[in-house]
């Protein structure tokens, strides 16, 4: 083998190992992403379910009472991922799973005349 046509294959092979460690490197970074933002389900509740469920449902309005739902958790998931069509919109696209779970969370949680708090 020429020494040209060695250092050429020895480039190739550098630029190739190079590229291989960014590629990784980057997957690396990609893993390491800060956790997504808690949702504020509080601020959340009051802002967007609000419109029908008053006082953070603790009252009945255009939408039921949900504080002291007899319904079932699954049953409360499945209308906020699904919704009820003309009556609900369904929230499954907006949010996780896991912020469905502290949505339920905080509508099991609410109590009268004492201020909501977040789920913790």
């Amino acid at each position: 083998m020429r020494t040209s046509e060695y250092s050429q294959q020895v480039r190739y092979l550098l630029i190739g190992g190079v590229l291989a460690l960014g590629l990784s490197c980057s997957a690396l970074a990609d893993d390491q992403k800060p956790p997504a933002k808690a949702l504020d389900v509080k601020s959340t509740f009051r802002n967007i379910c609000g419109f029908c469920h008053s006082d953070y449902g603790r009252k009945e309005s255009k939408g039921p009472q949900l504080m002291n739902s007899p319904r079932s958790d699954e049953f409360i998931i499945n209308r906020i991922t699904h919704g009820m069509p003309g009556r609900m919109a369904a929230f499954g696209n907006v949010f996780t799973e896991s912020q469905i779970r502290d949505i339920l969370k905080f509508i099991r949680s609410l109590k009268p005349n004492e201020e909501p708090k977040n789920p913790s």
